[in-house]
């Protein structure tokens, strides 16, 4: 009897909860929702909350209330001169309206692709009406690395009439007029990344490679330039200073020379002939060696101081 009432209990308590969602719904704050009936419109519920429905009949179709990504495929896209470029471009969106928006398209995939058609088209018709450097650059100020693009000089790219901000801002104008009848509101629209397609691109790589081993030999080449300059000034400094210091030496040198003359003609003048004997002797000892020969005649001043008498030889 027990179990009987238990299970009756849970019956009931399962009726209510089956029962109180078909009569209730929560709407959170990230959504809001479309109640069709049959089918055919009823209501629109923006705000957040527990909400009554009709179980059954009323069915509930539940939009995102958040602002949305939409991030478009590259694809290659000619400019007006005819140089074709991928553009990658990305979009921020939200349902403004979901009624119009369960009317037109009813999911998010459709709204992904129809943003696809209506801002890949103006991405297409603002990138072919404008030269290739008003998509790159904002401002005509001048670069300071000049790598040449494509078909023209680094040097010429300096003259930007409308830049790829008022490009992009263009492509928001556009594609903004266009989501309204989707129940859209597009918020921002931005080119997220350019480039060459593959076989340009090549081409551009190798130009670039050319243009920085050019600076890189020119940098190379004024560094080898200033080395010998500073080579250059290193060895006259040298010279200089070694011409200096001979100069130098030869007066210290000329001077003690000089200072030497003076005394040995001071000894000289006060004892004569003790001057004469001496450089005598100093001679003697360097001449009249072992393996010396002389031949001189007996009367020779040279060996006064070697005879007998202290008179040279008559």
């Amino acid at each position: 009897m027990k179990n009987k009432a238990l299970t009756a209990i849970a019956l009931v308590a399962v009726i209510i909860i089956v029962a109180g969602q078909s009569f209730f719904y929560v709407v959170p704050e990230t959504q809001q929702v479309v109640v069709t009936q049959f089918g055919e419109f009823k209501r629109v519920v923006k705000d957040a909350g527990l909400k009554f429905k009709i179980p059954f009949i009323e069915k509930i179709n539940r939009f995102d209330k958040r602002v949305l990504i939409w991030d478009g495929s590259p694809s290659q896209v000619p400019t007006r001169e005819k140089r074709y470029i991928e553009v990658d471009t990305y979009a921020r969106w939200q349902i403004e309206d979901p009624l119009k928006f369960f009317k037109t398209l009813r999911t998010q995939s459709r709204a992904l692709k129809k943003l696809d058609d209506i801002v890949d088209s103006s991405v297409r018709d603002q990138i072919s009406n404008n030269d290739l450097i008003e998509t790159v650059r904002d401002s005509s100020r001048e670069m300071i690395m000049k790598i040449d693009i494509e078909g023209e000089r680094g040097d010429e790219l300096v003259k930007v009439s409308k830049g790829r901000s008022v490009i992009e801002e263009n492509i928001f104008e556009d594609s903004k007029k266009s989501v309204k009848d989707y129940g859209i509101k597009l918020i921002d629209v931005r080119i997220k990344r350019l480039n060459y397609v593959e076989q340009v691109r090549q081409k551009v790589y190798g130009r670039m490679r050319e243009e920085r081993l050019r600076v890189a030999e020119k940098y190379l080449s004024e560094g080898q330039g200033e080395m010998m300059k500073v080579r250059g000034e290193i060895e006259n400094e040298k010279k200089k200073i070694l011409s200096e210091a001979y100069r130098k030496s030869q007066e210290i040198k000329g001077a003690a020379d000089a200072k030497a003359i003076k005394i040995y003609a001071d000894a000289y003048s006060k004892d004569p002939e003790f001057y004469a004997f001496s450089r005598s002797l100093d001679s003697y000892e360097k001449s009249l060696t072992g393996s010396s020969t002389l031949i001189l005649s007996t009367g020779s001043g040279y060996l006064k101081y070697l005879t007998d008498d202290a008179n040279p030889v008559k």
